[in-house]
């Protein structure tokens, strides 16, 4: 029986032979496909084959090239989201100050253009805090009697009225708004000059017009300025404008709601004025007329008695009498004084007819 050894195991040419003959023709077709470019469609075809097989070889490292990436690209995104809200809050922070310090700029400009109007002197004060009594209307200025405050100075915005100062402090005063229910102002209306006195209505933050004639001329729109009659706000200042009228036919006074034109809960900066309008002197007080002498009654006339008529003329005769030498005095006796002479009468008043006397009773009755 013969014997074969398989394919595998038959020994041929040496491997070191091999090698070299393989080197030798790789050499060979660089040198032909450098010089000819003769192999060029070959390599062609076989990227054209190879390019599947090596696009599914490299899809192990790309998937792991991009899951990396992915990772990395949300971590650092939400790095960049943290960064952009923190950025966000602070941009947010700077634009509220700088739209604060915007109004307060614009508010400003406005007190300084109102301060240019009113013919007294002004201070400028900054409201620190509302007082603690909820149940009125007051504020608390950072202007005291060190800074010239004083009691009773009108306070003031670029829209109109704001309040009063009620109560100084060395560095800080409190100012009653005009809405609280113990102020009031005298105003007038400045279509028809028609005056009236405000009063505030406490929370609610509106002025009425009290003991309003039913028929007065004012109408909702009508503006309502100082009238100046109190000495203590200058006259021509915007107070209110009028939201409401209620004429009451049945009542003697009608009802009149009004709306204050200042900033009262809005402004920061206020006006104080610190100089008071030049009222001219009130007159000096006529003395008092003297009362009359409360006249003598009139009594009834006696039977008998001289009526006084007949009496003038009897006294009148005595004083016109010569007057007669007086006897001389006796031997031994000093002279007495002379006597003096007899003071004319003078006439009473005529006197009123007296009463007639009321007729006697029938007792027959």
């Amino acid at each position: 029986m013969e014997y074969s050894p398989p394919p595998l195991f038959k020994q041929g040419a040496p491997a070191r032979v091999k090698v070299t003959v393989f080197a030798f023709i790789s050499i060979a077709l660089l040198m032909i496909d450098a010089r000819v470019q003769m192999l060029s469609s070959v390599r062609q075809v076989a990227g054209t084959v190879l390019y599947p097989l090596q696009m599914a070889a490299l899809m192990p490292r790309d998937a792991l090239a991009s899951m990396g990436g992915y990772f990395s690209s949300v971590s650092s995104l939400k790095q960049e989201v943290r960064d952009l809200k923190i950025e966000q809050v602070a941009v947010a922070e700077k634009l509220q100050q700088a739209q604060l310090q915007s109004a307060e700029n614009a508010q400003l400009r406005k007190l300084m253009g109102a301060r240019e109007h009113v013919p007294v002197k002004t201070m400028l004060g900054e409201i620190l805090y509302d007082a603690r009594d909820s149940s009125s209307r007051k504020v608390v200025l950072d202007r005291g009697s060190q800074h010239g405050a004083a009691l009773g100075q009108p306070v003031i915005d670029n829209a109109g009225v704001v309040g009063q100062i009620t109560r100084v402090f060395p560095f800080t005063s409190e100012v009653t708004l005009l809405t609280d229910r113990e102020q009031a102002i005298p105003v007038q209306v400045l279509r028809n000059g028609l005056r009236s006195v405000a009063y505030g209505r406490g929370q609610s933050g509106t002025l009425d017009l009290r003991f309003v004639a039913p028929n007065a001329d004012i109408q909702v729109g009508d503006v309502l300025i100082t009238s100046g009659l109190d000495g203590v706000y200058p006259a021509g200042l915007a107070v209110a404008k009028v939201s409401k009228v209620e004429n009451s036919g049945a009542g003697a006074f009608g009802g009149v709601v009004c709306q204050p034109l200042a900033g009262i809960d809005r402004n920061r900066h206020l006006l104080i004025l610190t100089t008071l309008p030049e009222v001219p002197q009130r007159p000096a007080e006529e003395p008092p007329v003297p009362a009359r002498k409360h006249l003598q009654k009139m009594a009834p006339i006696k039977e008998g008695a001289v009526p006084i008529a007949s009496a003038v003329p009897a006294a009148t005769a005595t004083a016109a009498a010569p007057k007669t030498a007086a006897p001389p005095a006796p031997a031994g006796k000093t002279a007495a004084a002379p006597a003096r002479a007899p003071v004319p009468a003078t006439a009473p008043p005529p006197a009123a007819p007296a009463a007639p006397a009321p007729a006697p009773k029938d007792t027959n009755r």
